[in-house]
C-alpha cells in the first residue's frame, strides 16, 4: 500500500457483493479456497497478475475501436462517475483512497459532468440571446 489511506477498510456495496458471489460460483475455479478472479494461467492457484488484466484490457479497447487504454483510466471515469452523482469532494477523496485531497481534485479533477454541460448550455443561450437582443437594438436604432 502507498499510503495509510490506502489501508483503511472500505465497504462494499450489496449488489456488488451479490454479483462477485454469482460470478464465483459460476467461475471454473469455485471452491471457497480459490480467488475470486482466479488465474486459468495459473490453474487458479493465484489471481489474474496485473499483465495478464491489462493484456485483455487492451484486447477489448482494440476491438471497441479505442485504441491504446490504460487500466488507470478506471479510476479516472471512477472520480467522474463520483462528481457527477453529486459525492462530496472529501468523501471522493476518500473512496479514491487518497491521503492528500489535491490528488483528487488536481489529478483526477477534470470531471465533465451533465451539470457542467448543462451549466454551460445555460450560460451559451444567455450569451446568444443578449446578441439578439442588442442586434435588434441595432437594427431598430436611427442610423446617424
Amino acid at each position: 500500500m502507498k499510503t495509510a489511506e490506502s489501508r483503511k477498510t472500505l465497504a462494499i456495496d450489496a449488489d456488488l457483493l451479490d454479483s462477485l458471489k454469482t460470478w464465483k460460483q459460476a467461475a471454473q475455479f469455485s471452491a471457497g479456497e480459490d480467488w475470486i478472479f482466479a488465474s486459468p494461467v495459473q490453474l487458479g492457484r493465484l489471481p489474474w497478475s496485473y499483465d495478464q488484466v491489462w493484456r485483455m484490457y487492451q484486447k477489448g479497447a482494440a476491438e471497441a475501436g479505442i485504441g491504446k487504454l490504460g487500466t488507470h483510466s478506471l479510476r479516472h471515469t471512477y472520480r467522474s462517475w463520483l462528481d457527477s452523482v453529486g459525492t462530496p469532494v472529501g468523501v471522493q477523496q476518500k473512496l479514491m483512497r487518497h491521503s492528500d485531497i489535491r490528488t483528487t481534485m488536481n489529478v483526477y479533477g477534470d470531471a465533465a459532468t451533465a451539470e457542467m454541460a448543462e451549466a454551460h448550455r445555460k450560460v451559451v443561450r444567455l450569451a446568444l440571446s443578449g446578441s439578439k437582443r442588442i442586434a435588434g437594438q441595432i437594427a431598430t436604432s436611427p442610423t446617424i
